[in-house]
Formats: structure tokens, C-alpha cells, sequence
């Protein structure tokens, strides 16, 4: 039983990572933004961990595709507040000169809701595959993904091909333009009370609010009849079936679940870079998402966001290292900075693996020993 000194230090647990959290991108901030950057990816990819724990961590479907609804919900974002479609479309630039320009209010819950309809119709056909065939669906469905935005610029240019969307909006809070009033650009820094808050900085603190939002909708969905009803799935199919549970909806929620938090994701995407490409929904991005969750812990919350943080900052801080030790002109350009780093990266994933082969935090292994009762 929890007793009052576990609540109390539990709850400062949350006080103090509360805190460090909020202070964190200030004193990354005084190194320079590179590492606020590094910062903001981290809870980007933090946020595609959560939504793929719910497919493959939860439900037990191996998804080698969700970059797509990633790719998705960016895409979504650059066209709806790009003036790409005005530059392309004559009708289009009539009704709106300068580009749709749309508001965050209504481009994200869009991404979201697209993004999660194209997850139940990617469900739909796959619902009897299981392990590698549905892993090879998966992929087919993101790579289609990636080369259908690579080729739609010809004959109709709407996603403008390898050249990507650029221009695209930064996110703008309470601009009420009717009034006058131009509202809290994301994009610019701030300055406050003399101190200057710059715009990465601006968008950590967005991203850490995504990132708590969907932690609390992750949990109260895996305490909840429907994410018992996954881990059911995930366990024994045929059981869970004769248990009476529907095995198709359960999956096809699942499925739109989580791509719904790959939309979001892509959208926070499109806004922070000004700029989205092809080349930034690979089979690479997949297979990483899948790998942050799996190593970090399947099922688990606090092993997924920490899979997700490692994975994603590990790169960045070994680009720095080489950098800075300038390993090329070291071994005379015998040694290449970044075939080093993707062998260390690999490197730590395989000892991870054989040392931690259940991630770096699993899920308590509930019911293996019993509590001695207290007579």
C-alpha cells in the first residue's frame, strides 16, 4: 500500500522535475540556443514516442510506418500557412492573396483528426496481419507516404516536390488582427523584465506543454478498460477474443490514436523549422522512433520519454564533440565525423540491447512474487 511518505515524495519528485524543467532551456540557454535546439527536438521526438507507445508499446502492433502521420501533419501545416497555394493556384490567390495563413487553433486539431483518419484506413486492410507482416504494410505505407510528397509537383504542384515548402508561419498566439492586436510571435525572441527570451526558448516551453498533455492522455488511457483491452491484444489475440473484447475496434483505435500524436507532432514540426522537405520522413526517422521506444522501455511511460530523449540528443552531442575535437584533421581526414557517429550510435543501441534487453526502463513485472502476508 502507498503509505503518506511515498505520496509526499512522490510528489516532490514532481516538484523538483518541475522546476528543472521549467529552468532547464535557460541554462542550456547561457551555452548557446544550439543546445535549447537540441532541447526541442528531443520533446518533439518525445511526443512521436508517445504516440507510437500506444501502437507497438500498448497494443502490440509492430508499425515500421508512423513518420508518415508525422510527414502528414507538416505538410498540413506548410500548406495551410505557407502562400504556397496562392503562388500556384490563380483561383486560389483570389480568394486569399497572401496565402491562407491559418490559425494554430484550427491547423492543429486538423492535423491531429487527418492524421488519426488515415491511421484507422491504414488499420483497416492490415487487421488480421501480425509481427512481420504487418511491419512490412507499415513500412510500404511510409515510404508511399515520403515519394508521394517527393512527385506531387507535377503535373499539379501542391507539395512542391523535393524542394519542399518554405515560408511557412511560426506559431502566433492571441493575434487578433481585426483589433489590432499582433500577438505573441513564437518565432521572435522576447524581452522580459531586461531579459531576453529567445525564440527556441519559446518553443520548448510550447513543446513541454504538448509533452505533459499527451503524458497525462497516455497514462489515463493505460489505466482505462480500453488500454487493458490493448494490453490484452498485445498478449494473446485469441484470448483476449474469447474474453469477449472487439479486437478490430480495439486495433483501429489504436491505430488512430497514435497517429493523431504523429500529426501534432509534424504540425510543432512545420511550425518551429519555417520549413518542411521530404528528406525529413525517411525510413531512418521510423526506424528511430521504433528503436527510442523499444529501448527505452515498451509500454512504459517514463522508459519511452526516456528512450525518445536519449535517441534523439545523442546525435546532436557527438556532432558537438567531433566539433570540437575536430576528429578529421586528428587522423589527417583518415577518420569521418559523421560515420563515427553513427557507429557510436548503433554501438550503444546493441550493448543497451544485450545489457537491458527488456529497455533501460521496463515496465514492473507485476504478480512474479507475492508480498509475504502479515500475520
Amino acid at each position: 500500500m502507498t503509505t503518506a511518505n511515498d505520496r509526499r515524495d512522490r510528489i516532490l519528485i514532481l516538484v523538483f522535475s518541475a522546476i528543472g524543467l521549467l529552468i532547464l532551456p535557460h541554462i542550456l540557454q547561457s551555452a548557446g540556443n544550439f543546445w535549447v535546439r537540441i532541447a526541442d527536438f528531443a520533446l518533439l521526438y518525445v511526443l512521436l514516442a508517445l504516440g507510437l507507445n500506444i501502437v507497438v508499446g500498448y497494443a502490440g502492433l509492430l508499425d515500421l510506418g508512423f513518420v508518415a502521420f508525422f510527414a502528414i501533419g507538416a505538410y498540413l501545416y506548410g500548406l495551410m500557412a505557407s502562400p504556397h497555394l496562392s503562388e500556384e493556384f490563380a483561383w486560389f490567390a483570389q480568394m486569399f492573396p497572401h496565402g491562407l495563413h491559418t490559425s494554430i487553433w484550427l491547423v492543429v486539431p486538423l492535423s491531429a483528426g487527418v492524421a488519426g483518419v488515415l491511421g484507422i484506413l491504414l488499420g483497416a486492410p492490415t487487421l488480421k496481419l501480425r509481427g512481420d507482416y504487418l511491419a512490412i504494410v507499415t513500412l510500404g505505407f511510409g515510404e508511399i507516404i515520403r515519394v508521394f510528397m517527393n512527385n506531387l509537383d507535377r503535373p499539379v504542384n501542391i507539395t512542391n516536390g523535393p524542394k519542399g515548402l518554405g515560408q511557412i508561419d511560426p506559431i502566433t498566439f492571441f493575434r487578433f488582427e481585426a483589433l489590432g492586436i499582433p500577438g505573441i510571435d513564437l518565432g521572435r525572441s522576447h524581452e522580459v523584465f531586461g531579459y531576453t527570451i529567445s525564440s527556441v526558448t519559446n518553443y520548448y516551453y510550447l513543446f513541454l506543454v504538448l509533452v505533459v498533455v499527451s503524458v497525462i492522455i497516455c497514462h489515463r488511457l493505460e489505466v482505462s478498460r480500453i488500454g487493458r483491452a490493448w494490453m490484452a491484444i498485445r498478449e494473446d489475440e485469441i484470448a483476449a477474443k474469447a474474453m469477449g473484447i472487439n479486437t478490430r475496434n480495439m486495433k483501429l483505435l489504436a491505430f488512430g490514436m497514435g497517429a493523431t500524436f504523429g500529426g501534432v507532432s509534424g504540425a510543432m514540426f512545420a511550425a518551429f523549422q519555417n520549413f518542411v522537405s521530404p528528406e525529413s520522413f525517411s525510413l531512418t526517422e521510423s526506424v528511430m522512433i521504433v528503436a527510442m521506444v523499444v529501448l527505452g522501455g515498451l509500454g512504459h511511460l517514463p522508459g519511452v520519454i526516456l528512450g525518445a530523449v536519449l535517441l534523439s540528443s545523442l546525435p546532436e552531442v557527438l556532432r558537438w564533440v567531433s566539433g570540437v575535437f575536430d576528429l578529421q584533421r586528428m587522423t589527417d581526414g583518415r577518420l569521418d565525423a559523421s560515420i563515427l557517429r553513427q557507429l557510436l550510435i548503433a554501438l550503444a543501441m546493441i550493448i543497451v540491447m544485450l545489457l537491458r534487453p527488456r529497455g533501460l526502463w521496463p515496465t514492473p513485472e507485476h504478480g512474479k512474487t507475492l508480498p509475504a502476508s502479515g500475520k
